[in-house]
């Protein structure tokens, strides 16, 4: 195993050698009997009252460093082995709702083993795609994937000493912001109906101003249209904008990562030659992976997955395949919105899988159901294996350990998505009542269940389906293609971009064509699928990140700073740091709200 060549600054040395097979054993006791049910607790809570929840990565990240503290700075590699098995497990955790929207559907269940096979053959497939896809949005494009650096940030913080003396203090400030922030939504009056998520400022402080004044942007724009939107019979009176434009938003992902994707595939043609295969043969031991193997991964678990949902579940083959297909596009998709925003729009592909299977004649809710869920659990799953190799490839963690530890997380969720589901409907009777279609149900306002409620309204609009959401997809690619086009054209000219530097006023010019103007589709592409204050406390993160950062880079650095700052990775800035404490605190929050309700429930 590679990471036995790192076994130099083990500080216990009771603790099993890095790289035997106890410390293998170690990590995936402590991922899958710890920190991934406890993963899977806040995931499923969250996804039941908020209809959303925050990724698992930075809470299996912190505690799984506890646990391999003892290894000094190697141990950030272990921690990462963890987070990724225990990130699996609460990703698939979440998807539990599944089974809510068939009850509200009130559609016969299938046998649980029947479900956790299914959910478990999804994850593999998803898995293997977003493995597939990483050498694209993590090697080639390097999106920044926020979540994933504030593990990196963490892992590395926690694990070695002078890092973490460095970094304790942003860390730790913005950790207690987040927690605090994310209890007070759910108890202090008045801070849920702003729509506050330090989570959310958090990824903003992460990515910067750049990324999120778009977000704003399309958000006053949703806004201001609405009426119209109204008019034309796209929105029904009282309907938030997003209703509408989240179909938009996908629609202008998909147009720009056609370009995006055309000119990877051409350059890859034309660097393939007997050179760069024999570079590629060199490449570091930790980055290295079997492609051969990968392909053929993922073709199993497809032929697997097809097997069981013709075969146990009994659904129409033509409409799982296409459902597989679609999977092929939206892991990419939204890989790089997760990649660029922190926002994977899982929902979005659900429904808008619903919409391509009713075009194509389907009506049954109950195989749009299943056929959908293709969708909504390969790219979480792909995505959560893009977001955990950015992580990777920040602390150079061995890629084929971290993908056999993520896959092993998968079964477990498998079996925990259904488990969950069944606790948390017997322990509270409400979310198995149909709040789409009965409002006002007692003890229903603290359970929001906004993903269910997303899913079964898609699902009953097929039997009277809406021409004009195809027609906002397909302006949104239109959107998406020729910004993107203009955006490769006008900032990848040579003159444009010497034209920039030359100075402060160019300079602001460029930010009103890149966040105003003509920003980056993957960008705006966040306020079509949130509502207006997620986008505004977003938006606001990233505004002052970078109005931060630019008083830091005008202040002159003295000599203090400089020695300060030796042999600290790059991506450790004050404003990731921060972005990812409040990312942290959240996650924290989540995870204390979710086993506090379901423990005073359970027990009395």
């Amino acid at each position: 195993m590679a990471d036995a060549a790192h076994a130099t600054t083990q500080n216990w040395r009771w603790l099993p050698a890095i790289g035997s097979k106890k410390y293998y054993l170690l990590l995936g006791c402590v991922a899958i009997l710890l920190l991934g049910p406890l993963g899977g607790v806040t995931a499923a809570y969250m996804n039941f009252s908020l209809g959303f929840f925050v990724g698992g990565q930075v809470l299996a990240g912190i505690l799984g460093s506890a646990v391999t503290y003892g290894y000094g700075s190697d141990g950030k590699h272990g921690a990462n082995y963890m987070q990724t098995m225990a990130a699996s497990v609460a990703g698939m955790s979440g998807m539990c709702v599944l089974i809510q929207a068939m009850v509200w559907l009130g559609l016969p269940a299938p046998p649980d083993w029947h479900l956790s096979l299914f959910f478990m053959c999804i994850g593999m497939f998803g898995c293997g795609i977003g493995m597939l896809y990483t050498p694209i949005l993590v090697d080639q494009m390097r999106l920044t994937y926020p979540s994933g650096l504030a593990v990196a940030n963490i892992l590395r913080a926690l694990t070695d000493l002078r890092l973490l003396k460095q970094s304790i203090s942003k860390l730790g400030t913005g950790t207690a912001l987040g927690l605090l922030g994310g209890v007070a939504v759910e108890h202090v009056k008045g801070f849920g109906a702003v729509g506050l998520s330090t989570s959310t400022l958090g990824a903003g402080m992460i990515v910067g101003a750049r990324i999120t004044v778009p977000a704003i942007v399309v958000a006053c724009i949703g806004d201001a249209m609405t009426p119209y939107l109204v008019a034309i019979g796209w929105l029904d009176k009282g309907a938030p904008f997003r209703k509408i434009f989240f179909i938009l938003a996908l629609g202008t992902i998909m147009g720009a990562a056609a370009v995006d994707i055309t000119l990877i595939l051409v350059k890859a043609v034309r660097q393939f030659s007997a050179r760069d295969r024999a570079e590629e043969s060199k490449a570091s031991d930790w980055s290295h992976t079997n492609r051969t193997r990968l392909v053929a991964w993922t073709v199993f678990w497809a032929a697997a997955l097809y097997g069981v949902a013709t075969g146990l579940l009994g659904l129409p083959g033509a409409y799982v395949a296409v459902a597989m297909a679609l999977a092929l596009v939206f892991v990419l998709i939204n890989g790089i919105s997760t990649g660029i925003s922190d926002s994977n729009p899982i929902s979005s592909a659900f429904v808008v899988t619903v919409f391509v299977l009713a075009a194509l004649g389907l009506q049954e809710p109950g195989v749009a159901l299943l056929c959908a869920a293709i969708l909504l659990v390969s790219t979480s799953a792909g995505v959560d294996m893009q977001q955990d190799r950015s992580t990777g490839w920040r602390l150079q963690t061995n890629r084929t350990i971290q993908f056999r530890y993520q896959v092993i997380g998968i079964v477990m969720g498998a079996i925990m998505t259904v488990a969950f589901a069944r606790v948390f409907m017997a322990a509270y009777p409400v979310l198995a009542i149909d709040t789409f279609t009965h409002q006002g149900v007692e003890g229903a306002e603290k359970w929001q269940s906004a993903m269910t409620f997303k899913f079964v309204g898609a699902i009953r609009g097929i039997v009277h389906p809406k021409p004009f959401v195809m027609t906002a997809l397909q302006i949104g690619i239109a959107i998406g293609l020729v910004t993107e086009v203009l955006r490769k054209v006008i900032k990848g000219h040579a003159g444009y971009q010497a034209w920039v530097k030359r100075g402060k006023l160019n300079y602001g010019a460029d930010f009103l064509v890149d966040a105003v103007l003509l920003p980056s589709p993957y960008a705006s592409s966040f306020g079509g699928f949130v509502d207006f204050n997620t986008s505004l406390w977003f938006g606001m993160g990233g505004i002052l990140s970078s109005y931060a950062s630019t008083l830091q880079e005008e202040t002159a650095r003295g000599p203090a700073q400089a020695a300060a700052s030796d042999d600290v990775p790059e991506d450790m800035s004050t404003n990731s740091l921060l972005g990812g404490g409040l990312i942290a605190g959240d996650s924290l929050a989540a995870l204390g709200l979710g086993v506090y309700g379901l423990l005073r429930t359970v027990l009395g």
